[in-house]
Formats: C-alpha cells, sequence, structure tokens
C-alpha cells in the first residue's frame, strides 16, 4: 500500500465560496464566532469529532484535529463571489439566519469580507438577478479573470493554500453533452459561448486551471464532467461533489439504510418541503428544481437496490416537491410520509416532520469539506475524493462504481481514510475478533 507523507498545515488557508449568501455567511460568521471564543463549531467533525485508533481494548481515541494537520481556525481566510455587493456582513443580516446578537459581536470581521464580481447567466438561475457580475468578450475569457482573481486573492491575503466550494444557487438542469467530453472541446465551447457551458462550470475550470481543490456543493452539472474530472486527475487535484447533504435527504440517508437493514418493504416516500430563502426563491424555476430533484431522488434507488429486493422496493413510489414560501426564511419544514410494508405484507407508515435551518446544516459542511479537500491535497491525493461522500447527497465515483449513499457506511470509508493517512491500523468491525476465533489477520486490523 502506498505511504502517505502529510505536508503540515502551515500558513493560511484561504476559502473561497463562489455565492455569498445564506450558507457561505452563515459558515465564515461560524467560524470567526468560533475563533473568537463565542460560540461552538456544532455539526464540524474536523473541530468537534473523535476517531478511535486500534482496537476497543485500547481505548484510544483522538480528536480528529489533533490526529492530523489541519489548518487552525485562525488561519483561514474568507473570500468569495456575489451577484449582489453586499459585504458579508450585510448579506448575512438580510438572509435572517442569524440574529443580530450573534453577528453584531463579529461585524468588524464581517465587514471586511466583501465579494468579487460574480460570473452569472440568468439562463441558468431564473428567478434572481443582481449587479455584481463580471462582462468579457466571451466565457474563456470570464474564466481567465477568474484565475486572475484566484491568484489576486491568494497574493493579497498571504495565503499558502486556497480551496473553492460552490456556495451559489441551484442552476438549470443540463445533461452531459460532446462540448463536455474534452478539454480542447470544452475551451472551445467556452470561446464560442455556447448555451452548455454553465457559471458553475466556468468556476470549476478556472479553480482546477490554478491547482485548486474544488468542491461542488449544488446538483449544479459542473465537476462531474468528463473533461473536469480528467483536468483535476491531470493537475493533480482532489475533487469532491455534489450537493450539500443537509434537511431531508440527510434523514432518508439515515432512515433508509436502516428500513433496508431489517428487510421492510417500502410502498411509497413523499416529501414536500417549504422555505422561503435565496434557494426557495431560485427553486420555483422548474429547470432549476429539476437538478434538485434529480439529486434528492437518485439517494433512495442506490441504497435501496429495487434491482436485487423487487418484492420489496420494487414499486417504490417516490415524489419530492419544494414550495417557496416567503414568511418561513431559511426555516425549512420538511415533511415526509413513508409507507412502509412489515411481516406478511402488513402496512404500516412513518411520518417525520423535520423543522430545521438549512444554512445552520450547510455551515459546518463547508467548513469540514474545505479542511478535508486541503488535507486531501497536502496528502497527495488527486481526483475525486469518495470518502467524503459522506458530506453529499450524490457523490461522485469512479467511472462503473455505484457510489454509497449509506451514511454510517460513508462515515467509516471516511474514518478509514483518516487512519490510513495517519498511518494507524483500518478497522473492518469483524464480530469475531474478541471471541477467540480469528486471532490471525483479524487481529492485527484493530477491530
Amino acid at each position: 500500500m502506498q505511504q502517505i507523507n502529510v505536508k503540515p498545515a502551515s500558513g493560511r488557508l484561504g476559502i473561497l465560496t463562489p455565492g455569498m449568501g445564506a450558507v457561505s455567511t452563515t459558515f465564515m460568521a461560524g467560524v470567526i464566532s468560533a475563533r473568537k471564543g463565542l460560540s461552538k463549531p456544532i455539526g464540524s467533525l474536523t473541530e468537534m469529532g473523535y476517531i478511535r485508533l486500534g482496537k476497543r481494548t485500547e481505548k484510544r481515541q483522538s480528536l480528529i484535529r489533533e490526529f492530523l494537520p489541519f489548518a487552525r481556525l485562525d488561519d483561514i481566510v474568507f473570500g468569495g463571489w456575489d451577484i449582489f455587493t453586499d459585504n458579508a456582513y450585510e448579506a448575512a443580516s438580510k438572509a435572517r439566519v442569524l440574529r443580530p446578537e450573534h453577528l453584531d459581536p463579529i461585524k468588524e470581521e464581517m465587514t471586511q469580507i466583501k465579494p468579487m464580481a460574480a460570473v452569472f447567466d440568468p439562463a441558468f438561475v431564473k428567478n434572481i438577478s443582481g449587479p455584481n457580475i463580471k462582462k468579457g468578450k466571451n466565457k474563456l475569457d470570464l474564466a481567465d479573470q477568474l484565475r486572475a482573481d484566484i491568484r489576486n486573492f491568494k497574493k493579497n491575503n498571504n495565503c499558502e493554500r486556497l480551496v473553492l466550494v460552490w456556495c451559489g444557487s441551484t442552476e438549470a438542469h443540463l445533461k452531459v453533452g460532446p462540448e463536455h467530453q474534452t478539454l480542447e472541446g470544452f475551451e472551445k465551447a467556452m470561446k464560442e459561448d455556447s448555451p452548455n457551458i454553465s457559471p458553475s462550470m466556468i468556476y470549476t475550470y478556472a479553480s482546477l486551471m490554478e491547482g485548486v481543490p474544488y468542491v461542488n456543493g449544488a446538483p449544479n452539472l459542473s465537476v462531474e464532467l468528463p473533461c473536469l474530472m480528467k483536468l483535476a486527475e491531470d493537475k493533480g487535484v482532489p475533487i469532491a461533489g455534489s450537493d450539500f447533504k443537509t434537511g431531508q435527504t440527510l434523514m432518508k440517508t439515515i432512515i433508509a439504510p436502516g428500513l433496508k437493514a431489517r428487510l421492510l418493504g417500502i410502498a411509497g416516500w413523499y416529501s414536500t418541503n417549504i422555505l422561503g430563502n435565496r434557494d426557495g426563491e431560485v427553486l420555483q424555476d422548474p429547470e432549476s428544481f429539476k437538478s434538485k430533484e434529480v439529486s434528492k431522488l437518485s439517494v433512495l434507488d442506490s441504497i435501496l437496490e429495487p434491482e436485487r429486493y423487487p418484492d420489496l422496493y420494487g414499486d417504490l413510489h417516490h415524489l419530492v416537491k419544494i414550495n417557496y414560501y416567503k414568511p418561513r426564511g431559511d426555516n425549512k419544514e420538511g415533511w415526509d410520509n413513508i409507507d412502509i410494508m412489515g411481516w406478511m405484507g402488513y402496512d404500516m407508515q412513518i411520518k417525520v416532520n423535520f423543522l430545521c435551518r438549512d444554512s445552520i446544516l450547510a455551515a459546518p459542511l463547508v467548513l469540514d469539506l474545505a479542511q478535508f479537500m486541503d488535507l486531501a491535497a497536502r496528502s497527495g491525493f488527486k481526483g475525486i475524493q469518495e470518502w467524503l461522500s459522506f458530506y453529499l447527497k450524490s457523490p461522485l465515483a469512479k467511472q462503473g462504481l455505484q457510489p454509497e449513499h449509506d451514511l454510517q457506511v460513508q462515515k467509516l470509508k471516511l474514518e478509514n481514510t483518516l487512519r490510513y493517512i495517519g498511518k494507524e491500523e483500518l478497522i473492518n468491525h469483524l464480530g469475531l475478533t474478541y471471541y477467540g476465533y480469528d486471532e490471525g489477520d483479524a487481529s492485527k486490523i484493530g477491530n
């Protein structure tokens, strides 16, 4: 097995977010608040999570941030792009995720974070517009402007390393086309202003060309393109995506694996949401909703394997609805009705009413993904980082591999990857190790 030598997390880490709305400003505010000792980074594995090392009998537990080197919160610098000119304090105040008593003590730091002009195309996001938009000869020129932004930010903020995490709006649904197959074809399409090149693709291209790890936090088609996945491999840059796993889908990846593990059938799963933030407004456009719908619907099929269990899940009726309801703001409410079947086909029901805060759930994911992607880059990893699927609705996987959606399996993948990086024995949870059965190889892998 290849030996991993992790470079130190020295100097400053810049975290750049295309989109400086509710999610990214809540993330920034939480980090600034935590480093001032005003709040705890709840939900962040890299700040609060422990990892078990070795056998249970060894009783070795370590904070993840002490087991492997990560950027200190004090060494993180924030930047981003947005179609509005509001600084992070103004944007966070308008988003109304955080209350004034939490924003006001960090007003000075938040006010200093100002957005760069964004790449924007109303063909991909129809229900919002703003004045802070780049102009260029063509889409390749816009990509070059983004690359200059990245270089200037790194230099001006004295950063050793950068990570880009997409926190922008959900774009209209696209399918992979001929212009997405090769880098040459993609660059030609950008130069010709092809309608099949979206802003998020341009950000991804710019990030990878600058050697900066990239995470797709939305269901947009961007880092998933064959040409951009190959570019990441060729440039030696880690990539991850897609779509932050927060409210309703998080619950599905917790509940569905449990039902399947007990071989309980599912006849139907109806999901509906109301939310009133900018994301909810954007998702009223049918094409933007289509991107989100595809991401949300794919989870159950992957977990339940209806082709393998046709009697249990072969006729599953799965519906997802999202409704914009302005008074609710960022406080999304999700309802799930699950019609399940038990012994001898008897029907039962599960009702879930999740009153969640989308940006509060997403903020620690931005921090963890940025920190883990930086760790991946310092470990010499490149291309798809499937071990980070724990955080994503539609995780990337190598061609020919089915992505894993079971949250607990995803967490084991993540933890074992960290053990591998830290030169610790992997854990396979064999149930016989302590009972005198397999004391050979199993005893060497820390069950």
